[in-house]
């Protein structure tokens, strides 16, 4: 009983405050917070996020030497901007699915979720960024995507400790086929998209971080990688645009033709979504439409197909930090080293990405306070942790968008010809898919449904 009343509490007392943004039509209903227990602070718990992240990042930037002053200018700036984006991305005709548009009385919407915000975000961004041949001072201080992504990372760890933890309730046919088709898929998808980019032109570190991007995790393995090689922030922040961009498309498409052919097998589709739509948010979400779509038939089921899909994704963010690990070897041991150079093993600590240590002690903390706790308050506790440091994870998504546009100009994408990055992530996505589709219905095809 103890465990139900003060872990909880103690994580409201953190995280509960974060306003969280939902799909709206009315304006008024569009901003509460992540704990129910501090409702009554409404929409100015966003003000409240707005100060608190304001002094921990500008007591941050005061150790790393930034101008604080301009920097806290800055923030200010890309933080209401930001939550402008963010909030617009979540009207209803643009963010509500197929199966929502009911309960706001809509007839048809843009079907993009809330992370069309993460696209507004960024379009914005690159709108001010390149209208400006040089940022103002504050803005280029404030604009460090690389820094907010990593603090998004450390907190994914908390959400992908507390989802496994749940997980752990699913089918065990789930479980154990999500991770075996996962191991498969990657041994597979990484290698084929690091040929392909290649092939079209790129060189090792943009193939690297490109190949991450489209076989891992998206946005999160694409920065890591680039860590753990020492890319050029360039790099990462390029691929990491074109994830989200071709994440709304797979969003858009995917579930439907997953309705249309994996009707005779379910959980195939469900785990489809999970192993083709990158990003976390647009796996989910494609896993909720294409949930909706096939239990409207099979009503038996109905949130199943979601489960699926969220179960393989959290199995695809664990590859993260062991993703980076290894390449950082490879990197430095075989890419970069010159002959009868012998490498220290200082040089790969040094390049590996640290945050990702972030990542896995949050993820391990969470299942070890939960194995001290009864299993119905553990599933209690990761409830609460996977929605509040989920709401904290996104704010971080959306600053390092809105950095990624205001640091990205367009007379650079032409320099470093990132059209040959589309191109290879385009031809590598197409072959994924694919892949991902016979993968699913090999693991998934025979599995029942399990008896609600």
């Amino acid at each position: 009983m103890a465990w139900t009343i003060y872990i909880p509490t103690l994580w409201f007392l953190l995280l509960g405050w974060v306003p969280k943004t939902s799909v709206w039509i009315d304006p008024a209903k569009s901003i509460s917070t992540a704990s129910t227990g501090y409702a009554y602070l409404g929409g100015w718990s966003l003000l409240l996020l707005y100060f608190f992240t304001l002094v921990v990042l500008s007591i941050a930037a005061w150790i790393m030497k930034y101008n604080v002053k301009a920097y806290a200018v800055g923030y200010t700036v890309i933080f209401w901007l930001s939550y402008l984006m963010w909030w617009l991305g979540h009207y209803a005709y643009v963010a509500a699915t197929p199966d929502q548009w009911k309960n706001f009385g809509i007839s048809w919407g843009l079907s993009l979720t809330g992370e069309a915000g993460y696209i507004f975000a960024l379009v914005l961004g690159l709108l001010i960024g390149n209208v400006f041949r040089k940022l103002p001072k504050p803005l280029e201080v404030a604009a460090r995507p690389e820094w907010y992504i990593k603090t998004a990372i450390v907190l994914l760890g908390a959400v992908v400790g507390a989802k496994s933890l749940q997980n752990l309730q699913v089918a065990s046919e789930i479980l154990t086929r999500s991770l075996i088709a996962i191991v498969a898929a990657y041994l597979i998808y990484w290698p084929i998209a690091y040929v392909i980019s290649r092939k079209v032109g790129l060189d090792r570190t943009w193939s690297a971080v490109l190949a991450s991007g489209v076989s891992i995790c998206g946005v999160s393995a694409a920065i890591a990688t680039a860590g753990a090689i020492g890319a050029p922030a360039i790099i990462p922040g390029t691929i990491a645009s074109i994830v989200v961009i071709f994440a709304v498309i797979e969003l858009i498409i995917l579930p439907w033709v997953a309705a249309q052919i994996l009707t005779w097998a379910p959980l195939a589709a469900g785990a489809w979504m999970g192993l083709s739509v990158k990003t976390d948010g647009a796996a989910a979400a494609s896993g909720a439409v294409v949930d909706a779509l096939i239990s409207a038939k099979i009503p038996e089921a109905k949130g199943w197909l979601l489960s699926t899909a969220v179960t393989t994704k959290v199995f695809i963010d664990i590859w993260i930090g062991i993703w980076a690990f290894i390449l950082a070897v490879w990197w430095v041991t075989r890419v970069e080293r010159r002959p009868g150079e012998r490498v220290s093993p200082m040089v790969i600590w040094f390049r590996f990405p640290k945050f990702v240590i972030g990542y896995f002690v949050t993820i391990f903390a969470i299942l070890a306070l939960a194995s001290f706790m009864p299993l119905k308050d553990a599933i209690s506790l990761a409830g609460a942790i996977t929605g509040q440091s989920d709401v904290l994870r996104q704010f971080f998504f959306l600053i390092t968008f809105m950095s990624i546009g205001l640091t990205t100009n367009f007379r650079t994408f032409k320099e470093i010809g990132a059209g040959k990055a589309v191109v290879a992530y385009l031809i590598s996505l197409l072959i994924i898919i694919v892949i991902a589709l016979g993968l699913s219905i090999a693991f998934f095809a025979d599995v029942p449904l399990p008896e609600s």
